[in-house]
């Protein structure tokens, strides 16, 4: 990867990116010996602009940032490194330097389920309850979902939210089985109820 230092010089932007919650944490600015630093170490360096030296964020703090990835840009002149943070990132100790809370969006969970699912169906290991359906075939897997969301009705009608929320949870993921062995994915049901949002939209 090549980066051009000299164009601002000697420093390029970093843009500090949480790796699982997708959050922007902070933006710092390194040069030639921080970035080499941070790819050594694993802990992204940075260069200070106000004491004219290499710093490793949470050196004093103990907050760092481990690496797990640095990309270019399409200029090469600014940076994205995607981090796990230990502890917050800014020093007034907000876990991003724009005061915002760093959590995970639970709806990007279904994604991870959905590949790990896909993983279940390329790999179909023995012992797993997602290969078992897989095996028992389309009708099953599609009368488990009728079940599940049957279910579901009960509790919603004549049960508690904590039981309706675990049993729509069942027909969830009964739901994905299915979509994944008819090749599709979550994502396809998001991106119909996507187009269907439009004002325009009109039903089939």
């Amino acid at each position: 990867m090549e980066i051009d230092f000299k164009k601002q010089g000697g420093l390029v932007p970093a843009i500090i990116q949480d790796n699982i919650t997708n959050k922007v944490l902070m933006l710092g600015y390194m040069n030639e010996d921080a970035y080499e630093q941070t790819l050594k170490t694993g802990k992204v360096t940075f260069w200070s602009r106000s004491r004219q030296c290499l710093w490793t964020k949470g050196e004093t703090s103990g907050n760092f940032l481990n690496l797990v990835s640095i990309k270019s840009d399409c200029d090469n002149d600014t940076l994205l490194v995607r981090v796990n943070p230990v502890g917050p990132a800014c020093h007034l100790g907000t876990d991003t330097c724009w005061g915002e809370k760093n959590e995970t969006n639970p709806l990007l969970f279904l994604t991870e389920l959905q590949d790990f699912i896909n993983k279940r169906h390329e790999e179909m290991p023995e012992g797993s309850y997602t290969t078992s359906l897989f095996k028992d075939g389309l009708n099953r897997m599609a009368q488990k979902v009728g079940e599940e969301a049957l279910e579901a009705v009960i509790e919603a009608t004549n049960g508690t939210n904590e039981r309706l929320i675990y049993e729509a949870s069942d027909m969830f993921y009964h739901l994905i089985v299915l979509l994944t062995s008819k090749g599709l994915r979550i994502e396809d049901i998001a991106k119909e109820l996507q187009v269907r949002h439009d004002p325009n939209w009109h039903k089939h």
